[in-house]
């Protein structure tokens, strides 16, 4: 596990910190209201790699994020922290791989944060930042340590357990520690789809913020599915098939282009809405998701070519299932229009925000900050990224990253199998080539049983 050691004194530790990255902004530059960026973080839930039109998407219309590549960096390798919602996010918030995350798995239930875990939020809360989330947590459910006024954010609105965010019409949300009834949602009412409210909320959290640094955390529910039966319509549900109702299309496509659609406009909103409060030349905006697309849908992975191609989707640790789209603007600092093949993952989140704000203190973590590669100079490398799945389920897989090897294990019934690829020549993962190297297995195994510590929420372990 990697460390990121800064000398820590108490005396530094005041919301005063000037960010190192300030001097990089063009002197004049149109609404400087603070030295340190606010951060925006956006991500969809289940959007695949290949479900947007930067990334090769030619049905599904995303104009906005297209253009917030065009104006900012595009990742090519980005990796999310698992292929399943929760430790994508735990992964996210806390820095960590899935051998040392607290949260490892969707299953089994009741693993939340505790508090010794260290979130991005509670960092930039430390340094003086406003902190928001909004949407989809997954990481605590009421009463527990977890939840995010425990951990870091200032304020809260949203879904605290991850099947409660299944519903887009649902009938109660979080707000801070209060539960809130929708009454709109309940039989006979108006209905109000929680994508929208969450939009909503956040333009009013920026603009109440903008006088001061502020980190917002929106993890929208777009477009994972609903708790309909899988393949009907509804199951990606949605107040309009709109722009594409008059495609001749299953209606599940036309519903699942209309959520990621609809998303996309949205993002145009608050992108505006920098602009209009003179604050987009220092806001750093980030746009991913937290896993590949859903594939037990196979008429819409297929009909839209939502994991680019890749193999696999949600629930699996080949490229489909991990691999996901990843932007990064931030005008006049991070160069425009670039694509970059930097391998990164959601664990370099933390000591990436740590290094652009100068954060004094010690932190502890499996990443390695991407803040050199973002200003287009060459960054640290990672020696090697791990997953894991399916701590409860009948296979438990792993998954490590070696430069341009890639080794899968499976552990089915005490018999455990493997699959070595190599990904410059074969990204899409066809060719096993396990018995071609075998002093690169080797050392794989041997750094996925260094990756994996023991846990007692999740005391599955396997030794290679």
């Amino acid at each position: 596990m990697m460390k990121l050691k800064i000398p820590l004194t108490r005396e530094t530790l005041v919301s005063t910190i000037l960010v190192t990255a300030s001097s990089l902004v063009a002197a004049g530059n149109a609404g400087m209201q603070h030295s340190r960026p606010n951060i925006i973080f956006i991500m969809a839930d289940d959007l695949g790699y290949g479900d947007l039109g930067c990334y090769g998407q030619e049905r599904i219309k995303t104009p906005n994020i297209d253009k917030l590549a065009s104006e900012g960096m595009r990742f090519t390798q980005a990796y999310s922290g698992g292929s399943v919602c929760a430790p994508a996010r735990s992964s996210l918030l806390t820095g960590m791989h899935n051998g040392n995350n607290r949260i490892r798995d969707n299953r089994p239930h009741g693993v939340f944060l505790q508090p010794d875990d260290f979130t991005i939020a509670e960092l930039l809360k430390k340094a003086g930042y406003y902190t928001g989330g909004i949407g989809k947590y997954s990481l605590g459910n009421p009463g527990s340590w977890g939840v995010p006024n425990y951990q870091g954010f200032d304020y809260f609105f949203g879904q605290l357990n991850q099947e409660h965010a299944h519903f887009y019409y649902p009938q109660h949300i979080w707000e801070n520690e209060r539960e809130i009834l929708l009454h709109k949602n309940r039989p006979g009412g108006e209905k109000e789809y929680i994508h929208d409210t969450y939009t909503d909320k956040a333009i009013t959290f920026i603009q109440e913020n903008s006088q001061r640094p502020f980190f917002l955390y929106l993890a929208y529910t777009i477009p994972h599915f609903s708790e309909y039966p899988r393949g009907t319509p509804e199951w990606f549900t949605v107040p309009s098939d709109e722009p594409y109702t008059g495609e001749n299309w299953p209606q599940t496509a036309k519903n699942y282009a209309a959520m990621i659609t609809r998303m996309d406009n949205d993002i145009g909103r608050l992108m505006e809405l920098l602009k209009t409060l003179s604050i987009e030349n220092n806001t750093l905006v980030i746009f991913t998701s937290d896993n590949g697309p859903h594939q037990f849908i196979l008429s819409e992975m297929e009909f839209f070519n939502s994991n680019g191609a890749l193999r696999g989707g949600k629930g699996e640790n080949y490229e489909g299932g991990i691999r996901i789209p990843f932007i990064a603007r931030w005008k006049h600092v991070i160069p425009e229009g670039t694509v970059n093949d930097k391998i990164i993952a959601f664990w370099d989140m933390l000591p990436t925000f740590a290094d652009i704000i100068d954060y004094p203190g010690k932190i502890e973590t499996d990443g390695v900050s991407i803040w050199p590669d973002l200003k287009g100079e060459q960054g640290e490398e990672h020696e090697y990224l791990y997953w894991d799945y399916g701590h409860v389920r009948s296979t438990f897989s792993q998954a490590l990253r070696l430069g341009k090897y890639k080794l899968l294990s499976f552990l089915t019934d005490n018999t455990l199998r493997y699959e070595l690829y190599d990904l410059e020549k074969d990204p899409v993962e066809t060719k096993n080539l396990v018995s071609e190297y075998p002093d690169v297995v080797s050392r794989m195994k041997q750094l996925m049983n260094e990756a994996y510590t023991y846990s007692d929420d999740y005391p599955r372990k396997v030794t290679h």
